[in-house]
C-alpha cells in the first residue's frame, strides 16, 4: 500500500469516528465547542505520531507477552508531556477539555493502532498511518462540534454568529445533542453509501 493510501485511509475509507466508531466517548463529551474539538485532535495526533514511532521502533524487542502493557506505558509517557504542555501554555484549553486529556491513554484509536498497524510496520508507515488517523479523528470532531457551537451557542469558535434575537438549542451542547448530532451525520453518510452501492449495482 502507497504512502498515500496510508494517510488518507484514515481520513475517509477508516475513519475513526464516522466509519470505525471508535474513541466516542472524547467524541461526545468535548464537542460542544470547535476549540475543544481542535485542541483534543491536535493532542491525539501528537500522542498518536508519537506512540507509532516508539512501538514500531521496538517492535521487535519487546515480548509478546507484556506488548499490551508496554504500548500503554508508551502512550501514557507521551499523554502525560502532552498535558504538561498543554497545563503550562494553553490552561484555558486544559481545564475544557479536563479528565478527557488523560484519558487520551486508553483511547481506542492510539491503543488500537499501535496494536494493529506499528507494531507490524516501517516508522514510515506507522508515522502516515498515525497522521491520517488523527487528522481523520479531528476533522470528525471538528464537523460535530461546528454543528453542536453554531446551533447550541449561536456561535464559531467563540465567535457571535446571530444577533442578539437568536434562541439557541441548548440541547445541542447537552449530551443528548451529541447523540443527535453523531446520529444525524451517520445516517447521512450510510445513505450516501448505499445510494453510491445501488449505482455500482447497476
Amino acid at each position: 500500500m502507497s504512502l498515500n493510501k496510508e494517510f488518507t485511509k484514515g481520513i475517509l475509507k477508516d475513519n475513526p469516528i464516522f466509519v470505525l466508531l471508535l474513541g466516542m466517548c472524547p467524541t461526545l463529551a468535548v464537542t460542544t465547542s470547535v476549540n475543544n474539538a481542535i485542541g483534543m485532535g491536535l493532542a491525539v495526533i501528537a500522542v498518536l505520531t508519537a506512540s507509532n514511532i516508539v512501538v514500531s521502533l521496538l517492535r521487535n524487542i519487546i515480548p509478546d507477552s507484556v506488548r499490551i502493557p508496554s504500548y500503554i506505558v508508551i502512550i501514557a509517557t507521551f499523554v502525560t508531556m502532552i498535558e504538561m504542555l498543554m497545563h503550562a501554555f494553553f490552561v484555558d484549553l486544559y481545564a475544557s477539555l479536563g479528565i478527557f486529556l488523560p484519558l487520551i491513554v486508553v483511547n481506542c484509536i492510539i491503543l488500537g493502532r499501535a496494536e494493529a498497524f506499528a507494531n507490524k510496520n516501517t516508522i514510515l508507515d506507522s508515522i502516515y498511518d498515525a497522521l491520517g488517523m488523527g487528522l481523520g479523528f479531528t476533522i470528525a470532531l471538528t464537523i460535530l462540534a461546528t454543528f453542536r457551537e453554531v446551533l447550541g451557542a449561536g456561535t464559531f469558535m467563540g465567535i457571535q454568529l446571530f444577533g442578539e434575537s437568536f434562541q439557541p438549542a441548548l440541547v445541542m451542547i447537552l449530551p443528548p445533542g451529541a447523540f443527535l448530532t453523531l446520529g444525524c451525520i451517520l445516517g447521512v453518510i450510510h445513505l450516501y453509501k448505499n445510494k453510491k452501492a445501488a449505482k455500482e449495482a447497476k
